[in-house]
């Protein structure tokens, strides 16, 4: 099983068919906004993402494997279902840890900017480049 390539499909389609098989079952999950244990909660959450964001897209700009660690850096951006439909982007990285049998145990991710600054991106959206 190479990770690094399914990792690299699951961004380019996210949040759509992603690999769940690569989580071990309790895998540990931390963002900005949510933490919690276990890939069905994981699911849960990409549902989430599929069911209330418009137009969804993580770009993944680096992914390098460290040991039993994978570092990946990304923009993740959507329109919200408001009237006015504002894009809204987040950059960060994500820190993912494999046990022995190379499954994830543990995905974390960070982000370059606060809550409150993706909160504003509502009322003030982004300028498209």
């Amino acid at each position: 099983m190479d990770i690094i390539a399914i990792l690299k499909a699951d961004y380019q389609r996210f949040p759509d068919n992603q690999t769940y098989s690569i989580y071990a079952d309790d895998v540990y999950f931390q963002d900005p906004l949510n933490n919690f244990r276990g890939v069905e909660r994981y699911k849960q959450m990409i549902k989430f993402i599929q069911t209330w964001f418009i137009n969804c897209r993580m770009d993944l700009h680096n992914i390098q494997n460290i040991g039993n660690t994978i570092k990946t850096e990304w923009t993740l951006s959507w329109n919200t279902p408001l009237p006015w439909k504002p894009r809204i982007a987040i950059s960060g990285w994500s820190e993912l840890k494999l046990n022995p049998d190379n499954l994830i145990i543990s995905h974390i991710d960070y982000w370059h900017c606060s809550k409150l600054d993706v909160l504003k991106q509502h009322i003030m959206p982004i300028k498209p480049q």
